[in-house]
């Protein structure tokens, strides 16, 4: 009787796992927290093939104090500006404060911020808070989930803390010019969407998982309206509920700020979680 009683409780929790799994989007962080008392560490690696291969590594722990907050501390590494060098780091807190849970749907929604510190002379409009920028950002996210498809919304503003510093551009004779871009700030927005394609059937918690996603990620600068928007689809494998790995790949549909680092950059990811490790 126990030995039943062990091996519904394990499959209620990888049936948990398996309904959000669809929501561990690649690149935005969804309403729902990871399980309270946890411990994640993730190590992603993102770059650009053009016009030379540049990458940056994030080292990253996560921490579940409970089931309504939980906080990243990330730790960033490049050699955008020549040499592999660390850059910076920063600490992301998110609250959950809306949750109406049903059977295979819920709506969530979270406030989120985060404060980083970074040592780059970044040469761009864009602003960027793991790695390229010192700055706060602050937001709220939505995520929607029903049966196998998961919805997330995200509206948020950044700003970066060296108000003065310079912007590269191309002006109308051809050379590289600087300027001024006061006040240094954006509006961040996104929309994700994930799909649980495997397992079709679920019989236990150690069946992989499947997922594919499409994100839209934009920015608009509200001092002059500049903007662009990114799509970026992505497929996640997720074994034993533990272990998670992404691949990802992002590139501009539209827009007309200049000089971006994160534009047209492919990201993967390794995460893993280890479940009740803070008593």
């Amino acid at each position: 009787m126990i030995k039943k009683i062990i091996v519904f409780a394990l499959i209620l929790i990888g049936a948990n796992q398996l309904v959000s799994a669809q929501e561990l989007y690649v690149f935005t962080e969804p309403a729902s927290n990871m399980p309270a008392k946890s411990i994640g560490a993730r190590l992603t690696n993102e770059g650009m093939f053009k016009p030379n291969f540049t990458n940056r590594t994030l080292a990253e722990v996560m921490v579940g104090v409970n089931k309504n907050f939980m906080f990243h501390l990330q730790g960033f590494m490049s050699d955008m500006d020549g040499k592999y060098r660390v850059e910076g780091g920063s600490i992301y807190a998110k609250y959950r404060f809306l949750s109406l849970d049903e059977a295979q749907s819920h709506l969530r929604a979270a406030a989120y911020g985060r404060i980083s510190t970074s040592k780059r002379d970044l040469y761009s409009e864009d602003i960027n808070l793991e790695g390229d920028n010192a700055g706060w950002q602050g937001g709220i996210v939505v995520t929607q989930l029903i049966h196998k498809l998961a919805l997330s919304a995200t509206v948020g503003y950044s700003n970066a803390f060296d108000k003065d510093r310079p912007v590269l551009f191309y002006g109308v004779t051809g050379m590289l010019n600087n300027a001024m871009v006061e006040p240094n700030e954006m509006l961040n927005y996104s929309l994700s969407s994930g799909y649980l394609l495997l397992p079709f059937v679920y019989k236990n918690y150690n069946q992989p998982n499947f997922n594919l996603y499409v994100e839209l990620l934009g920015k608009t600068n509200p001092a002059n309206g500049n903007s662009y928007l990114d799509i970026a689809p992505a497929v996640q494998l997720i074994l034993n509920s533990k272990t998670r790995i992404d691949l990802g790949y992002r590139f501009q549909a539209t827009g007309n700020i200049q000089n971006r680092y994160l534009k047209n950059m492919y990201l993967a990811r390794v995460e893993f979680n280890f479940f009740n490790a803070l008593k």
